[in-house]
């Protein structure tokens, strides 16, 4: 472990790393750059010569945000509409996965195996796939499900189940795997000492999760955040119900050459992920390190 290490940290793999970085990062900063640039310099030179000959704005983002200009846009909308989206999208999966993981990983009874196979196999299943007969689901029912019949702002609560379904899976996935490799004398002992079902879940696997939960809360928090397909399907796509994604696309104008709104929304669209990553990008490592080694 102490070589692997050392090889890590070398001179070489350093100067690597921090060129991978700058590779990586560099677009993200034209786009910021951009986003604070006039119109005019925006269309005639490219966002390096900010540096050069600096003159930023904030027209493009005020335009963005309250619908300016030609009347479109109104970004500040479907912003809150994402938010909206996102975090029950995040909780209901999060807390169903939870409860499902631990029930495969620490109860026993009849067809715990096949039931862990049916929910890892889930996972093969395109999410296109299933949008038809979502669609179905909704307008027409399904056996003996009535239809949904929902509108106006009622229809997010399509957008969130559609979410959690699709979630499911995965986030069953990488919590078993978590739980599972949870040191089964710490279980034992509780239970021997009277701890119930629920005691278990809340003193002693959910801290113990909490990488894990945290690992799969940013990833659903950032896949739902940049949804298109599903929400334009499911939310109608108008300003009343629809994500910024949605919106981003609005912004492009009649001919696509509204650029310096372009690089504004979109600036405003990654930085909540963004955001969200850094915040929790401790727990992140963590959890996507929790059960590669034991002891």
């Amino acid at each position: 472990m102490n070589g692997v290490r050392e090889r890590l940290a070398s001179r070489a793999l350093t100067a690597i790393a921090v060129v991978i970085a700058v590779l990586w990062t560099t677009p993200t900063l034209g786009l910021l750059l951009s986003s604070f640039r006039p119109e005019a310099d925006i269309k005639t030179t490219g966002w390096w010569s900010v540096f050069g000959t600096p003159r930023l704005t904030l027209d493009n983002y005020a335009e963005v945000l309250s619908g300016g200009g030609n009347g479109s846009g109104r970004l500040a909308e479907y912003f809150v509409n994402s938010v909206v989206i996102a975090l029950p999208s995040v909780l209901f999966p999060l807390v169903l996965a939870f409860l499902a993981a631990y029930a495969l990983a620490w109860v026993d009874f009849r067809g715990r195996d096949a039931l862990v196979v049916g929910v890892f196999a889930l996972q093969i299943v395109p999410l296109q796939m299933a949008l038809v007969p979502l669609l179905k689901l909704f307008s027409q029912g399904w056996l003996f499900l009535p239809a949904w019949h929902l509108t106006g702002p009622a229809r997010f609560a399509q957008v969130w189940f559609a979410h959690t379904v699709f979630a499911l899976p995965f986030a069953v996935f990488l919590l078993h795997n978590v739980l599972a490799g949870l040191p089964r004398d710490l279980i034992e002992a509780a239970r021997v000492d009277g701890a119930s079902h629920g005691t278990l879940l809340l003193r002693i696997v959910l801290p113990l999760a909490r990488p894990a939960l945290a690992t799969f809360a940013v990833v659903q928090f950032i896949w739902v955040w940049n949804d298109l397909l599903v929400a334009l399907t499911l939310s109608g796509g108008t300003a009343e119900t629809a994500p910024m994604t949605v919106g981003l696309a609005s912004l492009a104008g009649t001919y696509g050459n509204d650029w310096q709104r372009l690089t504004a929304g979109a600036f405003v669209a990654a930085s909540v992920p963004l955001l969200v990553f850094l915040s929790l990008r401790r727990h992140i490592a963590r959890g996507l390190l929790a059960g590669s080694v034991k002891g």
